[in-house]
């Protein structure tokens, strides 16, 4: 139940976090994006919890999270890299 509450907390929060910048890929306005990128944490933070309570085991609740947070931090980097340029 730990592994799961850990989960719901950092994982999910981590995989908001990447939600937030991932829509700043997208090519629209900087400010659509951003307001885009904030709204859709909020339902991502949801779900990755009830999505961690619901899995079966604590390592598929970890795996889910791992899987959505794949194409987000791809997305993600992308905009982080350009930024550094």
């Amino acid at each position: 139940m730990i592994a799961r509450i850990i989960a719901a907390a950092f994982g999910g929060y981590a995989l908001a976090a990447l939600a937030s910048v991932a829509p700043l890929a997208l090519p629209v306005d900087v400010s659509q994006a951003v307001l885009a990128g904030m709204l859709a944490s909020f339902a991502v933070y949801a779900a990755a919890v009830i999505w961690v309570f619901a899995a079966r085991s604590a390592a598929r609740a970890w795996g889910g999270l791992l899987a959505a947070a794949v194409p987000l931090l791809l997305a993600a980097g992308k905009v982080w890299l350009a930024g550094a340029a």
